[in-house]
């Protein structure tokens, strides 16, 4: 009976990580395409008939910019993550900064 509870406690990880990645980068990228059309303005906003174009906001901007860093910080963790392993070497979060190190 350990096995089995074992087994599921690893079938839950997988489907834990399989849906931060899976459906949660596309989501955070999501969010900074629609970020980047609040920082644009003008035609991008709905505005009634008779208003003003909207004016942009520049949080949306910053906001845009942090989805669109973090997204690309996860893909260049998985990229090395895959490349490390081919050389032979392992990637790690020892130290707060990810490392390249010998495997073990």
């Amino acid at each position: 009976m350990h096995v089995f509870g074992t087994e599921l406690k690893s079938i839950g990880q997988i489907l834990l990580v399989g849906l931060i990645l899976g459906a949660g980068l596309p989501l955070v990228f999501s969010a900074g395409i629609r970020a980047m059309a609040w920082g644009t303005g003008g035609d991008t906003e709905a505005s009634g008939a008779g208003q003003a174009a909207a004016r942009p906001h520049p949080m949306g901007r910053v906001l845009a910019v942090m989805c669109f860093v973090v997204v690309l910080a996860v893909v260049a963790l998985g990229i090395t993550f895959i490349v490390a392993s081919g050389f032979g070497k392992a990637l790690s979060f020892q130290h707060v900064v990810p490392t390249l190190v010998d495997k073990a």
